[in-house]
């Protein structure tokens, strides 16, 4: 807060705190002037002393809002605001009605520089609807994001400090082809300098982006989104090879990237090359294939495709004898 925190100081922080933040409540106000509950009503009440009309909302919070007549300020969005915000349309996964938070900030903004009639709809819906919390709740750092996004337009080199997802810490070189947003997880697609190879990193565990002065050419031709889901699918610990009595086009309609490289042997099979690091998963998704497949490499996954392959046999033969 600013060093002034005379009375009339505070007033006009209480009306810029109305203008960002319609509905705010007694309590989150007097926080951000750094006061009581009671001594914000007080502030709120000096306002209205001074003509500007400032209306109570009804229900169990409470709040206030700015009354008509009042000259809405120019929309000016901070820099967390506006990375909050784009963030919040590429991931979905920033909570709207958190009024303390960059997104909830600038929504704030946006309402309420819009007729009240427009704004109430989108107003209800940003407080009364909820979405499932993320099984991954990890968000990167916006300044990092954003470090990395530059260095991809300026094709410049990047020394990144990352921490693996087993907990150890590394120093490497790369050259940023792209961020890419997929099913809310940020990653990076890049080229490694340090390993010589094609390598995604999660954008939530770089914990340092130095931008170093040499610059580089990304491929010409690159599909950052096709690219990064065949190289999710790469690098794991149990390789696995697996013949799919199906054209190729049929397979690649029913599997994910992920599970692997797919390539035609005939008109009639396919062949999908890949590796997991979780061989009873990688089993299940493998049921999705259109046809009949035989695991030709990969004695972890054979295994756990027979140890699925009885649980299976087991519950059909329950199921009959129970008629």
């Amino acid at each position: 807060m600013a060093a002034d925190t005379s009375p009339t100081a505070r007033a006009l922080l209480a009306l810029e705190a109305l203008q960002d933040s319609p509905g705010i409540t007694a309590e989150r106000l007097g926080r951000r002037l750094g006061v009581t509950s009671r001594a914000a009503r007080r502030y709120v009440e000096i306002l209205r002393e001074a003509d500007i009309p400032v209306e109570s909302l009804r229900g169990p919070d409470g709040g206030y809002r700015l009354g008509r007549g009042v000259r809405p300020p120019p929309l000016r969005f901070g820099s967390d605001e506006a990375l909050g915000l784009v963030m919040a349309a590429l991931d979905g996964q920033h909570d709207p009605a958190d009024a303390e938070g960059p997104v909830g900030r600038a929504l704030g903004k946006l309402l309420g520089s819009l007729p009240r009639s427009v704004a109430a709809q989108a107003e209800r819906v940003r407080r009364t609807a909820t979405s499932a919390p993320s099984r991954d709740p990890s968000r990167p750092a916006p300044a990092t994001t954003v470090a990395l996004v530059e260095a991809c337009a300026e094709r410049r080199r990047v020394r990144l400090a990352y921490r693996t997802e087993a907990g150890n810490d590394r120093d490497l070189v790369a050259e940023p082809w792209a961020v890419v947003v997929r099913y809310g997880r940020w990653y990076l697609l890049c080229h490694s300098v340090t390993s010589d190879a094609v390598r995604t990193y999660r954008v939530d565990r770089v914990a340092s982006v130095e931008a170093l002065p040499e610059t580089f050419e990304p491929p010409a031709d690159l599909d950052a989104v096709t690219a990064l889901e065949e190289h999710l699918g790469a690098g794991w610990d149990h390789e696995v090879e697996v013949v799919v009595d199906a054209p190729l086009a049929v397979v690649a309609a029913a599997v994910p990237r992920t599970m692997g490289r797919l390539e035609a042997l005939d008109e009639h099979t396919t062949l999908l090359v890949g590796s997991t690091r979780n061989v009873t998963s990688y089993a299940q998704q493998l049921t999705m294939l259109p046809g009949a497949f035989r695991v030709e490499v990969g004695d972890e996954v054979r295994a756990a495709v027979g140890v699925l392959a009885e649980r299976l046999s087991a519950a059909a033969r329950s199921s009959r004898a129970a008629r």
